[in-house]
């Protein structure tokens, strides 16, 4: 593909549902699974999107908890709560399925 060459229209749609479910938007992402599914992609591959989108939104929520335990003063509670450290190189860790989300 070149720089230039636009994304398919499945590829944007499935990159604004993940954005969205990552957000917390409240529209859902109904729009796009309705774009997705007339477009023939495979259950398997949404709900994989689904499930990615989800932890990082999950992950990112337990990350933000943990720095404001920290600052709050939550000494060994947030110690013991720490987010695993485990592909801290990548920003992520993989899903409970074995999805990776880098």
């Amino acid at each position: 593909m070149r720089n230039d060459e636009p994304l398919s229209s499945e590829t944007v749609a499935m990159i604004s549902l993940a954005a969205g479910i990552a957000a917390n938007h409240p529209a859902m992402g109904q729009c796009q699974l309705e774009r997705l599914r007339g477009a023939g992609v495979p259950e398997g591959q949404i709900a994989a999107v689904i499930e990615i989108a989800r932890h990082i939104r999950d992950e990112a929520a337990e990350k933000l908890d943990f720095a404001f335990d920290q600052k709050a003063g939550g000494g060994e509670a947030a110690v013991a709560t720490a987010p695993d450290a485990a592909g801290e190189s990548c920003g992520c860790t993989p899903t409970p399925s074995g999805q990776s989300c880098c």
